[in-house]
């Protein structure tokens, strides 16, 4: 057993320490503040830093905003697509090769080559990637995404809706 591990027994209480009452106590006269001063005084709010410009006011203030409705994608390239030997890609057949995370939306980007036929499956493609499929003949399959549409309906004419 150290000292740090010493506490008082169930149920007991300590009475509060009491300053303040007379140069005869411990905590007398100027009641463990010192002496003289702003701090003696019960002066000093939070933050108060003797009238120079405080840290809160210092420091840069929060810029921008995050967007709720941004959809976040595990891309995938074509070139990678071709050295993993895959014919029907999917996110479930990327996800058991390694290549994207489980239960993700996908994006295929077309950086590469591809020259066998591909039917390809994902929530969303870049244009040359699109390009790149169909041209070896492959399809190109767009999933819908797992929440649906995700934006709150457009609301009409705000001057209307008063």
């Amino acid at each position: 057993m150290k000292i740090h591990d010493l506490q008082p027994p169930e149920g007991s209480n300590r009475r509060s320490k009491r300053v303040a009452r007379g140069i005869g106590g411990k905590g007398g006269k100027t009641a463990g503040r010192g002496s003289k001063g702003q701090r003696a005084r019960n002066t000093v709010r939070v933050g108060f830093e003797g009238g120079q410009n405080p840290l809160h006011l210092r420091l840069p203030k929060l810029r921008g905003f995050n967007n709720p409705f941004r959809v976040e994608y595990q891309v995938v390239n074509l070139d990678t697509i071709a050295e993993s030997g895959i014919t029907e890609v999917t996110p479930h057949s990327l996800h058991e090769k390694g290549l994207v995370r489980k239960n993700s939306l996908v994006k295929i980007l077309g950086r590469g080559e591809i020259s066998t036929k591909l039917d390809v499956s994902a929530h969303a493609f870049s244009k040359s990637a699109e390009e790149s499929i169909t041209a070896a003949g492959g399809t190109v399959t767009i999933l819908p995404k797992p929440w649906g549409e995700g934006r709150p309906p457009a609301k009409g004419n705000a001057l209307t809706n008063r």
